[in-house]
């Protein structure tokens, strides 16, 4: 079901991009690349510099090379355009300390408890952030190679996404329907 039309009319002013890319490496290893851009329709303003309309407010970048396991073996961050050039991308270094995180397991938590405040750029995390959602769709919805060779997810276990949504309670119909095995429902009928 789509949007119901915009009335009044409307004029664009501000545009926010987040793509990100998941790559499965010869090595076995899984790169994903995440790319932030924040685009005006008019010029900014900003103390002492104005930023041009159309030209990136933010162009920021990051790679993770993850294992089988989802924990992050190397990090890479760019900072292509930043509203305070030769100051926001000072901070890029920093984010080698993403190495050792697992983007399955608690991911955005300790994302904020290693780069909150001073210690991040608010933006490079919000992009971050993307990722773990990203990673559930290529692990579990994503082609067979995908799920054989990701190791987070043993054969048998209960699948990690259910009760994670509405959709995926398992008092509901959908996991009824689609993960019987691991439904409420199924449970209270070997109980009886």
């Amino acid at each position: 079901m789509p949007l119901p039309s915009a009335t009044p009319k409307r004029v664009l002013k501000h545009t926010r991009t987040i793509q990100v890319q998941f790559f499965y490496r010869d090595d076995e290893l899984w790169d994903i690349d995440a790319h932030f851009t924040d685009v005006k329709t008019h010029e900014l303003f900003l103390t002492s510099i104005v930023i041009p309309a159309k030209r990136p407010l933010h162009n920021l970048w990051i790679r993770l090379t993850i294992n089988a396991q989802g924990t992050v073996v190397d990090a890479h961050v760019a900072f292509d355009d930043v509203p305070f050039e030769g100051y926001c991308e000072n901070i890029h270094s920093r984010y080698k300390q993403l190495i050792g995180l697992n983007v399955l397991h608690h991911f955005r938590h300790e994302l904020h408890d290693r780069f909150k405040g001073i210690n991040g750029c608010t933006h490079m995390n919000e992009l971050a952030e993307a990722i773990p959602s990203v990673a559930m769709q290529v692990f579990v919805f994503g082609e067979e190679e995908a799920r054989v060779k990701a190791a987070f997810q043993k054969a048998g276990e209960r699948p990690f996404h259910l009760d994670q949504c509405h959709c995926m309670d398992t008092s509901g119909p959908a996991v009824e329907k689609f993960y019987p095995v691991w439904s409420i429902h199924a449970e209270h009928d070997k109980q009886s």
